[in-house]
Order: C-alpha cells, then sequence, then structure tokens
C-alpha cells in the first residue's frame, strides 16, 4: 500500500530487521486465543520473526491444559513456546481462563467468570504452579487473567485478591518471575485506584514488575488523557510497576463486535490506527502490545479483523495485510538502539499534532516522528504541510520516511535549517499518521 501523495524524490526504502537483528524493542506481539483454538500458530509462525518484535504474548489455557482433573497436558503449549523460543523469541504468559471439569470452575473465554468453590480454587493453584514449574528456565515473564474487569460480577477487590493468590504461586516456583498484574480491559482510575489498594494492604504491592491495561479508543490519541491519571495512582502508592499497554489493535474492516466496532475501518485506516497507537505508546513511556499478529475466528461470535495478517474461518492464513508492512517498518526504526530525547524536545507548529524526538544511544544520530492527531484516522491520503522545530538534537543529512509505505525521501530544497542544537524543519508533508525526520545515516535502508 502506498502512503501518502508525495511529489519528493525517493531515494530508498526501510529494510526489514528480523528478531535476529534486533535486540530489544517496546512492543509485544500477540499471538493469543490458540488456547481456545480460534486461531492456528503453525499456519503464521514464519511470519513472527520477519516482523521485527521479540516478545510475543501467549495465553495458558487452563481448560485445555486440564481436560481430565489433575492430569496436565503441555504439549500443544510446548510446541509452540519452543518453537518460539527456536526463532529468538521470548514469552509473556498470560494465566487465564476457567475450566467447566471442575464445579465452580469459571468460564473458559473472554468474560468468563473466576473459579468460585473451594475445589476449583485449589485446582487453580495447582494448575498454575503446574504451568510455571514445567516452564521454569523458558518463561520469565507472566501476567495475569486477561480482562477480569468486563465480567460485572468481579469486583475491584476480587480482581486485586485473584492476582495476588495466582501472583503467589508463580513467585514461589519461580523466583526472578516478572509479573504484569490486572490486564485490565479499561482505564477506570476508581478501579485501579481500588485494585492498587488491596495490593497495597495486603503487601503485595511490589510483586508486580508492571500494570496492564487495554483501552481503546476510535482516536488512539484521546486514551492518554486516562493513563495520566493512572499514573498518578501509582504516585500515590509509590508503586515500583510500570503502566503497561497490554492489548490494542484496529480492525481492517467495520467489525459488529469487539472492541473498536460500528466503525467503517479500512486496511489504510487499520494502518494509521496501529502506528499511531504504538508510537504514541513509546513517545509517553509505555511498552505496549501489538494486537494481533493474526485475524482470529472467535467462535460464537465473529471473525476479529484486528490481524496483521488475513486469515479466514478455517484459521488459514491467507497473507500479510499493508498493516504487517507498516509495523515491520516501525520495527526495523524504533529498536532499543533509540532513546526518547526527555522534555519539549519536538513540537509541529500552530498545529494540533503529536511529535516527539529520539537519539541514537551510540550519538550517531536522531529523528523526529509527528503526526495530526486531531481526530480518528482517516482515507485522506493527501498531506498537509507543517513546521517541525527539534530541539537538542544536530542534524547533518536528515531525510524524511512515511512509515507505512516505509518510503524514504529527500526533503524540499530549502525544508531545512539548523542553528546550534535547534533544527527547523519547514513545510513537512503531514497527514493522521506518523511520519519521521530522520538522520539519514540511522536509517535502515534497503
Amino acid at each position: 500500500m502506498n502512503g501518502l501523495e508525495l511529489d519528493l524524490r525517493r531515494i530508498g526504502t526501510l529494510r526489514p530487521r528480523p528478531v535476529s537483528e534486533i535486540s530489544g524493542s517496546n512492543w509485544t506481539l500477540g499471538c493469543e486465543t490458540l488456547d481456545r483454538d480460534f486461531a492456528d500458530y503453525q499456519q503464521y509462525k514464519e511470519y513472527i520473526a520477519p516482523l521485527g518484535i521479540k516478545t510475543i504474548r501467549l495465553q495458558g489455557g487452563w481448560a485445555k491444559c486440564e481436560r481430565t482433573p489433575g492430569v496436565y497436558d503441555f504439549a500443544w503449549l510446548d510446541t509452540i513456546i519452543d518453537d518460539a523460543r527456536s526463532r529468538g523469541l521470548e514469552i509473556l504468559l498470560e494465566t487465564d481462563y476457567g475450566n467447566p471439569v471442575y464445579a465452580g470452575g469459571g468460564g473458559f473465554d473472554l468474560a468468563g467468570g473466576f473459579p468460585s468453590s473451594e475445589e476449583a480454587l485449589a485446582a487453580w493453584d495447582r494448575w498454575v504452579e503446574a504451568m510455571a514449574r514445567h516452564y521454569r528456565g523458558r518463561v520469565r515473564d507472566w501476567a495475569m487473567w486477561n480482562e477480569p474487569d468486563i465480567n460485572p460480577q468481579h469486583t475491584p477487590e476480587e480482581i486485586a485478591h485473584f492476582n495476588i493468590r495466582t501472583a503467589a504461586v508463580i513467585r514461589r516456583t519461580i523466583p526472578d518471575a516478572r509479573i504484569a498484574g490486572l490486564s485490565l480491559a479499561r482505564a477506570i482510575p476508581d478501579l485501579f485506584d481500588r485494585c492498587l489498594k488491596v495490593f497495597a494492604d495486603e503487601g503485595a504491592l511490589d510483586w508486580f514488575d508492571w500494570f496492564i491495561y487495554h483501552a481503546y479508543d476510535s482516536n488512539p490519541d484521546l486514551s492518554y488523557a486516562r493513563t495520566e491519571l493512572l499514573e498518578d495512582i501509582l504516585r500515590k502508592y509509590h508503586a515500583r510497576a510500570a503502566l503497561r499497554q497490554g492489548e490494542n489493535g484496529c480492525p481492517s474492516e467495520e467489525a459488529h463486535r469487539f472492541a473498536l466496532a460500528g466503525h467503517p475501518w479500512t486496511e489504510l485506516s487499520q494502518c494509521k490506527w496501529d502506528l499511531r497507537r504504538y508510537l504514541g505508546d513509546l513517545g509517553h513511556g509505555y511498552e505496549s502490545a501489538v494486537f494481533t499478529v493474526c485475524d482470529f475466528n472467535h467462535i460464537g461470535r465473529e471473525i476479529n479483523r484486528k490481524g496483521l495478517l488475513r486469515a479466514d474461518e478455517t484459521h488459514r492464513v491467507l497473507g500479510p495485510k499493508p498493516v504487517y508492512f507498516a509495523v515491520q517498518h516501525m520495527a526495523s526504526l524504533f529498536d532499543d538502539r533509540l532513546e526518547r530525547v526527555p522534555g519539549a524536545a519536538a513540537s509541529v507548529m500552530g498545529r494540533e499534532s503529536y511529535c516527539y524526538a529520539c537519539r541514537r544511544t551510540d550519538g550517531s544520530g536522531g529523528l523526529a516522528v509527528a503526526w495530526d492527531r486531531s481526530g480518528v484516522p482517516s482515507e485522506r491520503t493527501a498531506p498537509e504541510p507543517g513546521s517541525i522545530l527539534v530541539r537538542g538534537l544536530p542534524f547533518r543529512e536528515p531525510v524524511y520516511c512515511e512509515l507505512i509505505s516505509g518510503e524514504v525521501y529527500e526533503l524540499p530544497q530549502g525544508a531545512f535549517h539548523q542553528e546550534g542544537n535547534v533544527a527547523l524543519f519547514r513545510e513537512i508533508p503531514l497527514w493522521d499518521s506518523p511520519v519521521v525526520v530522520a538522520e539519514k545515516s540511522i536509517l535502515p535502508l534497503a
């Protein structure tokens, strides 16, 4: 898919960098729902490493692991985890959902209730311990039950206590485990505050390295007003954990169910939404998740079209969507060799835009990324000029890059002016999707 309509001289394209070339980045790639057989890992595994995201999110699937009480079968999950590790990938493993083989065992799908009977709770503890023991040395990062807050029967206090119960088992089995708490569907300050109060009262606040939220908005830039309130609550409790966006993505067509339903999304607006979400998270300092690698058929509901890869109702992968390549371009450029420049280092003059600067940790150069954040991602492809001011970064040979296409261009004559450590880029083509002005030498060009 071509991105902006540009009258500039193209000088190259961003070269994809597989995970073997990337030591780390800000993102996790969603490989969910395999526990419920809504997707097939074997169909899409060859696409993962070339994407350039080093960590994948998996769901443990109690009901799939223990079909007969007391008998654990991790073979299905071993096949996935061992293959992923052989490709250089790291694992974030989520502990969910319930198991109907036990009375009061909870629901085995999204929005299912927690196990409630004493027998089922004890069985839950045994399963979590068996899974932690089985993957000790292979999985260090763990997450709690996914989106417990969309079940109206779960109070914040019950969510927090169930997190404590689960985290205690993991910590006992893997003392150096890193644990992501909550996995909340929504970023609601009161709900978050009540959960953290329980953690603090029970002396479990420091058990968690991250607290995960999801929070979908049609305009992805609107979510940060709420996450700032969550940050205030973290400071109130002096929590050491960081906020982490654990699941966000946009459909490539209008959906009738699931997050962001009811809007006429297209493959272009999916690209724009995803890039704004993932680079917005990076700019605000949140680790974040790309949801999801592949369309999946949520049996009884509909196919969730948030995938980077298109799939049919039989889980057969039909190929990559344009968003796969857009995320690949992002991952190729924004890896852990870049660090954000603190403070108001970059801005778009006179426009409702989001803009920030990054620099290479080895001092070899930097970049600024910017987009129009004023509305929901549109079908517009014509640019509107804007001027970007960057402080604290010297540029010698800056170029322009559009991330959906990955194409790199020369800047127009006279567009760039540097005075000391202040750079001005005049009349730069902008739209409602991220574009980059960068030192040419730091770009991986094909």
